[in-house]
């Protein structure tokens, strides 16, 4: 044995290369004995399993005689060892109820054949339990096994390892997206991807549930950043405001559910018309408008889309209130086409009608209305470039493998769930419109049941006219103006 010494104190093997401790027999016999046994339940939500049962059967329905494959997938990397946070294939949760990463669905030609395949905890005795950073317990740990899954889950449950068996010589199997065919005998299928986005347009009452809950909190959530715009205007030093804001929003989503659905958008003054401004990088000022876009992901996975535009001290500005009133009627008008029976396309049509009558009105269109609507004009869209809508669920623009015809040219029908989203979007350095009105930028987005009746506006509790704003964004400051 060598021997060094540091500091008058001698180290052993000081210099040397530590061994790999799955190749110390010592070491694996001593860690792999002593630990108290532990069973740790399946964390799944009330209700998620019943729902994904449904959800099979509507597939199998819709694909008859079928074998399909879903995967979860895998968190991406972010850095050499270090990955994101893991979230899983919004179809894999559909027909799961569960995020499992590394797992796939195996959907049968009847209910008695489906199998969930996962990569099982390694526990004490295991070498994976402290040579597995993604699956060992010692580093992620205690967890569910395959008989807990299986309970909570009311399927059949098999170690991934299993799954390249179970589909040699069964057939053909279409596979999911995310599926990894060159490695399996499977059969990339659009067909399969399409169907599921179709199916997911139609929510259950269970998806709507998680839907309210997730709506609700958000609401909470921009409570929470609205109490938060003094401390973010008076920020100094190397804090910035509107990454203050974000973070508070995120925490929040994080502390009442997976977290944000999506990346949370705080745009201030001129930073409001860009369409992502997931930066967040710059300060807040008070006499600016604030365009929030925001969603809080519940633990299920489904998401929240909400959008309120707020001024910083509470008070609008003239011009401020002036594009903000525009929007609002055509959001409004938007709001009024949600229902059954009329064409998904039809609130778009109606919002961009209202933005380019008002853009003629102040003397920014530069053809006439009807020209600027026509499919071969659309100058309006200069300042609207994106979409005023679109389906909400697992995804925050959920259903995105459906073709034109079952999306944006099928009809609405009850138990859909959408956003209408109009804005109005002056960027800083455009010299067609007005200085007073460059950098001004407004969005309202709202989260709309179809119900059988009409409509029913789930994230009305943040009011959308001016007046109501300035009266509930004060109400949460900490500051008087």
């Amino acid at each position: 044995m060598s021997t060094s010494t540091t500091n008058d104190h001698k180290i052993p093997y000081l210099g040397t290369r530590p061994p790999r401790l799955t190749t110390v027999p010592a070491f694996v016999d001593n860690i792999g004995r002593g630990w108290e046994g532990r069973t740790v339940p399946a964390p799944v939500i009330d209700g998620a399993a019943a729902s994904a049962a449904a959800h099979r059967d509507r597939l199998r329905a819709a694909l008859p005689g079928k074998l399909m494959l879903v995967a979860a997938g895998r968190a991406p990397v972010r850095v050499n060892d270090t990955s994101y946070d893991f979230r899983a294939d919004s179809d894999f949760l559909w027909l799961t109820g569960a995020g499992i990463e590394d797992a796939y669905l195996l959907v049968g030609s009847d209910a008695s054949a489906d199998t969930l395949f996962m990569p099982p905890p390694f526990r004490p005795g295991e070498t994976g339990f402290f040579s597995d950073a993604s699956h060992g317990e010692l580093w992620v740990g205690p967890s569910a096994g395959i008989t807990e899954w299986s309970q909570a889950l009311g399927i059949t449950v098999r170690p991934v390892t299993d799954l390249e068996s179970a589909i040699s010589g069964a057939g053909t199997v279409l596979a999911g997206r995310r599926v990894p065919a060159t490695e399996l005998a499977v059969e990339r299928s659009e067909d399969l991807d399409r169907v599921c986005s179709d199916l997911r347009r139609i929510k259950d009452d269970w998806e709507i549930g998680q839907l309210r809950y997730a709506i609700d909190q958000t609401v909470e959530g921009f409570a929470a950043v609205a109490r938060e715009i003094p401390a973010a205007i008076g920020a100094r030093g190397p804090v910035r405001g509107e990454r203050w804001l974000q973070g508070t929003f995120d925490r929040y989503a994080r502390a009442v559910g997976n977290g944000p659905g999506y990346s949370t958008i705080v745009g201030s003054g001129s930073h409001g018309p860009i369409l992502h401004w997931v930066r967040c990088d710059g300060p807040i000022h008070e006499d600016q408008a604030l365009l929030l876009d925001m969603g809080v992901e519940a633990d299920s996975g489904y998401t929240a889309d909400v959008t309120r535009t707020l001024p910083a001290s509470g008070t609008f500005s003239a011009d401020q209130r002036r594009v903000h009133d525009l929007v609002e009627q055509a959001h409004r008008a938007g709001l009024a086409q949600v229902r059954p029976g009329n064409t998904y396309s039809n609130f778009h049509f109606a919002a961009m009608e209202v933005i380019a009558r008002g853009l003629e009105d102040w003397g920014l269109l530069p053809v006439s209305v009807d020209e600027a609507l026509s499919p071969a004009g659309q100058q309006h869209r200069r300042w609207l470039v994106c979409g005023v809508g679109h389906h909400l669920g697992l995804d925050v623009h959920d259903c995105s493998q459906s073709s034109w015809e079952t999306y944006h040219g099928a009809l609405l029908e009850p138990d859909m769930v959408l956003t209408v989203e109009p804005g109005l979007y002056f960027q800083a350095h455009d010299l067609t419109v007005p200085p007073e009105l460059r950098g001004v930028g407004v969005r309202l987005e709202d989260d709309v049941l179809v119900t059988s009746e009409g409509s029913e506006v789930l994230s009305d509790a943040v009011p959308i006219d001016a007046d109501g704003l300035e009266v509930w964004t004060r109400a949460r400051l900490d500051k008087e103006w």
